[in-house]
């Protein structure tokens, strides 16, 4: 039984590893490839296919498929993307901005795939702060990450056609919407009773905020 647990066990690294090899080769591949402008586009175009790829591993590696994960899932997917339909239509929340072509298609002017962006993020920023014992003080830490994130990736999604500001001024609300909508799914987040533990969060999340770290100084003007 030891044997067979010891084997099992040592499988599972493996696949750990080689995930973690796969979300370093692709976030490197993308770095290089958004950071020459004559292959730029197509590097864009595939944006949407990362974030994909980055869901699926992350379903792949997640531990606690109880029926409080999809829920936790869907409201982080849905609050997100509805806030974001507030923003674009009201100028509410975030400011005054409109979206561009690279993140793929979209439903009222809001590209689907932002939904899986808002799920990721609080996701991965939900575990990094799992251990704290307090919900309240946990959602705190984790919306501010996740407002810290937004502020690295603001200067590079405008540089990328991600999206667009009025007057090209990134509003300080932005900033306040960002931690506001952050912190209720971090509530949730809390809140819902699924096993809180997935082997490669902390390294994507990590190579995340790396990866656009790195492009503020390759793509950003």
């Amino acid at each position: 039984m030891h044997k067979v647990v010891t084997e099992n066990s040592s499988r599972t690294n493996i696949k750990v590893i080689i995930a973690i090899a796969v979300i370093i080769i692709l976030h490197g591949v993308g770095l290089v490839g958004l950071s020459l402008p004559d292959y730029r586009d197509w590097f864009l175009s595939m944006t949407p296919a990362q974030l994909l790829t980055s869901l699926v591993i992350i379903l792949l590696f997640h531990r606690g498929w109880s029926d409080s994960f999809p829920i936790f899932a869907a409201a982080a997917f849905w609050i997100g993307f509805g806030a974001e339909l507030i923003g674009i239509h009201t100028g509410y929340l975030f400011g005054d901005y409109v979206y561009g072509p690279t993140l793929g298609p979209k439903l009222w002017e809001v590209p689907i795939i932002i939904g899986v962006n808002w799920f990721i993020l609080s996701y991965l920023t939900g575990l990094a702060f799992q251990k704290i014992p307090n919900d309240y003080y946990a959602a705190f830490l984790g919306a501010t990450a996740m407002t810290a994130i937004d502020y690295i990736l603001e200067p590079v999604a405008v540089s990328l056609d991600f999206w667009y500001w009025k007057f090209d001024i990134i509003p300080v609300g932005n900033y306040l919407g960002w931690f506001f909508i952050a912190y209720l799914i971090h509530l949730i987040f809390r809140k819902a009773k699924f096993e809180k533990q997935n082997p490669i969060a902390l390294p994507l999340l990590l190579t995340l905020i790396l990866f656009f770290t790195i492009l503020n100084f390759t793509v950003v003007e």
